[in-house]
Parts: structure tokens; C-alpha cells; sequence
């Protein structure tokens, strides 16, 4: 796990909610919690039955590829948009990410953990962004369905996270 502080707030703000912003569309939407006038609270996986059926939910939920159960972040962007744009900063909020299960695969090889780590024990690669009315906190976990005391996964992913944010010219020091 590693806390990443955001120095250019109004920066990171654009490339995560305005429509030209794509740095972070590719991940998958876990939650979002959102406090401006209301607290509004997003749960990001989806319920299947609601569509007759899977040509019927990726023909009306842009941003679903197979087997997500998910919504990814481009598809819930604009919502959360909708609810922050204004003239007041929200008093805070929360957007927990996860990696794609494909970016999961890929992540792995990447990082040579494919020998170590099989995708299906890994729940989650997570990246919480979190701000509290004054600063900009991303928080990376992981999560996973076996015990190991293999810390690998852990800090491979902290390093892509820290990557990541650099080459998406995201200015950030450790806490």
C-alpha cells in the first residue's frame, strides 16, 4: 500500500472527471461516494438481471466488455460529474477503483508475477482517491482470496500506481 498526496488538485480533478480527461477510464467503478448538499453513494457493480440480456447490456451500458461486474469509470464519469460540477467544491469524496480482470492478466505478465500469482485469487488491484475538503489522497491495495506472505503483488502494484501517475504528468509526493 502506498499513499500518494495530489499536489495540483484542479489537474487531477480534470483528468478524472471531464470528458476529455481518459486517464482513468479503463478502470473499473467498485464505489463512489459523493458529499456535496447530499451524500450520494454509487455501488458500482452491476445488477445483470436488470437488462433481458448480455447483447442488451452491452448495447445500453457503454463500458461493460465481458464478464465485468462492474460498471467501468468512463460509463459512471458523467454521473459523478453531474453530481460535483457547481459552483462549490464537494466537501469530500471517495472513488474506489479496480483493475480490469484483462488489465489484471496483463499487469501480471508485465510484472512477471504470472509465476507467482494466479489472476483468480486476486480480488482486487485497487486505487482509492480520496479527498477531504482540503487535500487529494490516492491510496493503491490489494486484495486477495489466499494467504501469502508474498508482498510481490503489493509493491509491483504500488510501483505501476507510482508509473502510472508519472507518465500521466500526475504530480503527487509520498506520505
Amino acid at each position: 500500500m502506498v499513499a500518494l498526496r495530489i499536489m495540483d488538485v484542479k489537474g487531477f480533478m480534470a483528468k478524472l472527471l471531464m470528458e476529455s480527461g481518459t486517464v482513468f477510464d479503463t478502470f473499473l467503478l467498485s464505489e463512489a461516494v459523493i458529499t456535496t448538499y447530499n451524500t450520494f453513494t454509487i455501488d458500482g457493480h452491476i445488477h445483470s438481471e436488470f437488462y433481458a440480456s448480455d447483447d442488451d447490456i452491452e448495447g445500453n451500458h457503454d463500458g461493460i466488455s465481458d464478464g465485468e461486474v462492474m460498471s467501468t469509470w468512463k460509463a459512471m464519469k458523467p454521473i459523478c460529474f453531474d453530481l460535483i460540477k457547481g459552483k462549490r467544491t464537494p466537501l469530500n469524496f471517495k472513488f474506489v477503483f479496480c483493475l480490469s480482470p484483462e488489465n489484471v492478466e496483463k499487469f501480471l505478465t508485465q510484472a512477471g508475477l504470472s509465476e507467482a500469482f494466479r489472476s483468480e485469487n486476486i480480488n482486487g488491484l485497487v486505487l482509492n482517491i480520496k479527498y477531504d475538503g482540503s487535500a487529494l489522497t490516492c491510496i493503491s491495495a490489494t486484495s486477495l482470496n489466499l494467504f501469502t506472505l508474498d508482498k510481490s503483488l503489493e509493491h509491483a502494484w504500488d510501483d505501476m500506481i507510482r508509473r502510472f501517475f508519472s507518465q500521466n504528468a500526475i504530480a503527487f509526493e509520498e506520505s
